[in-house]
């Protein structure tokens, strides 16, 4: 029997010559990841272990939630994975100022290509998908595990095949295609399954749509998303990633639990409501005007430079509504020296922005944009339930740059389109 990607990568890293779903399997890793929330139990865990790292290269430190510090118990979470770098020579740890986005600067930077198996203790680590990796997140006992011998066990996840056709609207970037998917099905209606993304209308995605699909496979509850090996992911990963790779392909026979036809071509700008990101309506369906507060440009999910630059070309020449803040945040520091260089950054702050440095920031209700009650927020990021970005009785919508930059100018949830 054939197997599909993911099935391809866990046989490979087991050490098997096939698997099926359902089957517990001990894989070898190839990348561990924590961030300045998850690392610090995690070092706890593994100082108990009593042994070194297993690779100081294969395990990716990135103080990314609530950095630059934002009060002294961030301070000192920080400065937990700092000390841990230090005494066991992590190569792949990132200081302020070095730093971006964890989801960000792992495939910007090459740490993680195609073929590889990498676990986080982060829920969207699933986003290396999009270079044809196997990833997902885990507890951080598992990590912990992980950082002192190299393996994590494994549930062989069963498969949804996601089979994308059509041409994509030029008003249509990767987040209106998972939310799109996840209204669908609903965000459990891949639970511990594969999102595995196929059919001639995978070659319409940039690599910024692919990583912001598979981002948000978690949202949906899967396993993992993964996209196949083709000319977009081998010009994207040449000259980022510095060792050895190895592509996977479904097997023509590959068998899947379900099968989702989407075509792109009918696709229109869309945005989750509140409380979920299955709560997916069409922009245009909108029947009342909904005002907002705040519109938040960046994330793991959205913060990349096609994303600025979608956005900056809206916002050109048009003012941020005067009942609205607009919080920018570039996804990495090569991502802001570049939105630097093209005019971004300029266009944002005459427009009325905060530009930020790379951060995750509001996302999760950390800082630098938390909302209080009763505000609404428009944000590219990837969760939206009751009080994710502060308040509980705030509101969020999640939406793709062209729909977020629209709204940011008219001051309510809007499509480019509307903008004169």
């Amino acid at each position: 029997m054939g197997m599909n990607m993911s099935e391809k990568i866990l046989a490979r890293h087991a050490g098997l010559d096939s698997v099926e779903p359902g089957q517990l399997i001990t894989c070898k890793l190839d990348m561990v990841l924590a961030n300045d929330v998850t690392a610090p139990p995690s070092i706890k865990e593994f100082e108990k272990i009593g042994k070194p790292v297993f690779d100081k290269e294969k395990i990716a430190l990135i103080p990314d939630h609530f950095q630059p510090a934002k009060d002294i118990k961030s301070a000192d979470l920080a400065k937990s994975v700092r000390d841990f770098s230090r005494k066991h020579g992590i190569v792949n740890y990132f200081e302020a100022g070095r730093v971006g986005i964890e989801h960000v600067i792992l495939p910007e930077m090459g740490i993680v290509g195609p073929g590889m198996l990498t676990i986080g203790a982060d829920s969207h680590t699933c986003t290396y998908g999009a270079v044809n990796g196997f990833s997902t997140g885990v507890g951080t006992t598992d990590l912990a595990v992980a950082m002192a011998t190299g393996e994590a066990w494994f549930k062989v996840p069963e498969s949804i095949e996601v089979h994308l056709t059509g041409k994509k609207p030029g008003n249509i970037n990767g987040k209106d295609v998972i939310l799109t998917l996840i209204g669908r099905i609903g965000v459990d209606g891949a639970l511990y399954k594969s999102l595995e993304f196929t059919g001639p209308g995978v070659a319409e995605l940039s690599m910024t749509d692919r990583l912001t699909i598979a981002n948000m496979a978690i949202e949906a509850g899967g396993k993992n998303g993964i996209f196949p090996f083709d000319e977009v992911t081998k010009e994207y990963v040449e000259g980022r990633v510095k060792k050895p790779y190895e592509p996977v392909a479904a097997d023509p026979d590959a068998k899947y639990c379900q099968t989702v036809e989407i075509n792109l071509s009918e696709l229109r700008p869309v945005v989750a409501f509140p409380h979920l990101p299955g709560n997916t309506k069409a922009v245009e369906d909108i029947k009342e005007p909904i005002r907002i507060d705040q519109v938040v440009l960046g994330s793991c999910t959205n913060g990349r430079l096609e994303d600025l630059a979608i956005a900056a070309g809206i916002l050109k020449g048009h003012k941020v509504h005067e009942d609205v803040r607009c919080i920018v945040i570039p996804g990495s520091q090569w991502i802001y020296k570049e939105a630097m260089k093209l005019g971004y950054l300029d266009i944002f702050i005459d427009a009325g922005c905060v530009v930020s440095t790379p951060t995750c920031g509001p996302c999760l209700g950390g800082y630098m944009g938390i909302l209080s009650a009763g505000e609404r927020c428009v944000s590219t990021t990837n969760r939206n339930f009751r009080g994710r970005m502060g308040h509980v009785d705030s509101e969020v919508y999640l939406a793709g740059p062209h729909v977020a930059a629209a709204s940011a100018i008219l001051g309510r949830i809007a499509v480019p389109e509307e903008v004169d």
